[in-house]
């Protein structure tokens, strides 16, 4: 009996997860430089997606550990995972946001005021910090909307960042970038070689964004002499309604492996 309750706890919780919505600032997608892991941006878009329409202050979130592993995909039930997310956390607290102002400025951001976790119970109560207030809550223009469904079972880092980027730009349907400047957004820097960040960074974001999310992206690369100096996205929503439902199932298939432990689904780059 107990674990037919735990397999329904755990549908549930699957099929919820299609309502979850993720709003930013258009400001702090475009304009923001951060280093974080594949779990650690999973935790803050799950937070983020936490915030109702209707919030006009930036609330503690309370969840369980259980419950974050089961809408991720992972073994809700590892001591592992549990383990690994908990020192995630702090990692998380420990780091901060670089955001390009108005008038030129960088600014400095916390994610999160506080942590605190709760052992016996698995509990966590997290306050995503008050300085990120302008970018999530009671945005009225100038923002991105998407499910957090779509990021859920991609493995690479930049994947996540590179989704969220070019689905800022979908109404215009196209955008070019700096090389140099993409690849410090993406926290790439380190891929001088362009054939080194074509296939580790472009090649798999890429096939991961075209196979779990709702966008069709094709690129360009603009060279000055022999420089890989600049590349042009060419951006696309998917219509096909057909097309959504079997984006949906590939998800589902991957994150239905719930015996998969979170250290071996983090891609290390």
């Amino acid at each position: 009996m107990e674990i037919k309750d735990k397999t329904n706890e755990i549908v549930k919780k699957k099929g919820e997860v299609r309502n979850y919505q993720v709003v930013k600032a258009n400001e702090l997608i475009q304009k923001s430089r951060f280093t974080l892991k594949v779990q650690e941006q999973k935790i803050i878009l799950y937070l983020i997606s936490k915030i109702k329409p209707e919030d006009m202050e930036l609330k503690e979130h309370i969840f369980k550990i259980q419950d974050f592993c089961t809408v991720c995909g992972l073994d809700a039930y590892s001591g592992a995972n549990y383990a690994y997310i908990k020192q995630t956390l702090k990692d998380l607290r420990d780091k901060s946001i670089w955001v390009m102002l108005p008038d030129g400025y960088e600014i400095t951001l916390s994610w999160f005021d506080y942590i605190k976790i709760k052992k016996d119970s698995g509990t966590v109560i997290i306050k995503i910090a008050d300085n990120m207030k302008p970018y999530l809550i009671q945005l009225k223009e100038c923002y991105t909307q998407y499910e957090l469904l779509y990021i859920l079972a991609m493995k690479s880092q930049y994947s996540l960042r590179l989704y969220e980027l070019l689905k800022s730009y979908e109404n215009i349907h196209r955008q070019t970038f700096e090389m140099d400047d993409l690849k410090k957004r993406l926290s790439a820097e380190h891929y001088t070689l362009f054939a080194d960040f074509q296939r580790n960074v472009l090649d798999i974001a890429l096939r991961e964004i075209e196979e779990f999310s709702d966008l069709n992206v094709k690129y360009k690369i603009i060279k000055e002499g022999r420089r890989f100096a600049k590349i042009e996205f060419f951006i696309e929503i998917e219509e096909d309604v057909k097309e959504r439902v079997a984006t949906w199932a590939r998800i589902e298939e991957i994150l239905g492996n719930d015996q998969i432990s979170l250290l071996d689904k983090e891609e290390k780059s």
